[in-house]
């Protein structure tokens, strides 16, 4: 399966991609990378919810620059990945458990196979969420993770109690594949931007924004009543008590100080508490530090630079 390039967005050079399935039926599209010279093993890259593999290509090149090889996926329901419900538009999964099922025929198919170890994952918001759940469960396929912005809970009163009773009764009577309220099928990532929650940086949001208008299949719109009450779900379970101080794998948690999609607060609050995990607030940034100005992204990555090794933590 082919990627999108475009003039301000060309796909980098040595892609090889291709479509797996998982045990439940679900197709997914991945591109990975050749390692170049100084092969430091292999970075998986996991996209936040509404993002597809082209949006990734700058990040692409700064992790091959940095002598690794890369690895990615669209998410079941979004990029040219399978999507279950008749309007592809709208935002949906069953459980976020279904993530967890995307990256493990991910690894097993494409990364232990194909790509040079030791293995690392860079996870941006939603893909957080699931590399938190993955790490959780003991699952170490990765020798460090690297989450941006990870999205561990919602900022002001997005997931209070009443707000996700309303969703939960939504789902149970049948409204499940349907957008939450106030919810539209407009595309995520392509409306003016001016004001916009994402970026800081005019080009590159223009450059992501030219991905959707050249190929709309790639984006999805707001999400489902589904997906919100899963997400909903697996935020609450981040908020035991014990849950952070049961993740042993090595975590750094870069969090964008001006971020009005995800709680930085709860981002902090989570790292304090785990064993193995560190995190930094970006001061300034807005949720998509990636997509940032060259000033935020610079942070990003002197962080990552001195947190992920070249040689594996674990035998």
């Amino acid at each position: 399966m082919t990627l999108l390039s475009i003039p301000a967005n060309p796909v980098p050079d040595e892609v090889v991609t291709g479509t797996i399935r998982t045990p439940d039926g679900a197709d997914l599209r991945f591109a990975r990378w050749a390692p170049p010279a100084k092969r430091k093993g292999t970075v998986c890259v996991f996209t936040g919810r509404a993002e597809c593999i082209e949006k990734y290509f700058e990040t692409v090149r700064d992790l091959r620059e940095r002598g690794f090889a890369v690895a990615m996926i669209d998410w079941r329901g979004q990029g040219h990945s399978s999507r279950r419900l008749k309007d592809s538009r709208k935002g949906y999964v069953r459980d976020f458990s279904d993530f967890e099922t995307d990256v493990e025929t991910f690894v097993q198919q494409v990364v232990m196979p194909d790509c040079p170890p030791p293995y690392f994952a860079l996870a941006h918001s939603m893909g957080g969420a699931v590399m938190l759940r993955i790490a959780h469960a003991g699952k170490r396929w990765f020798d460090r993770i690297v989450l941006s912005a990870p999205m561990i809970d919602l900022p002001g009163r997005t997931t209070s109690t009443p707000v996700r009773m309303l969703v939960r009764t939504m789902r149970y009577m049948g409204f499940g594949g349907s957008y939450v309220p106030g919810g539209s099928d407009s595309l995520i990532g392509t409306t003016t931007f001016v004001n916009n929650p994402l970026t800081s940086d005019p080009v590159r949001y223009a450059r992501n924004s030219a991905i959707y208008e050249e190929e709309p299949t790639l984006g999805i719109a707001a999400p489902t009543i589904a997906w919100a009450d899963s997400a909903f779900r697996a935020m609450r379970a981040f908020k035991e008590v014990d849950y952070p101080s049961r993740i042993r794998q090595p975590i750094l948690m870069i969090a964008a100080g001006n971020d009005t999609i995800v709680s930085t607060a709860a981002i902090e609050e989570f790292a304090y508490h785990t064993r193995a995990g560190s995190h930094l607030v970006i001061a300034g940034s807005k949720h998509e530090i990636l997509q940032e100005q060259d000033r935020y992204r610079a942070q990003f990555w002197a962080a990552f630079d001195a947190y992920v090794p070249g040689t594996p933590l674990f035998g």
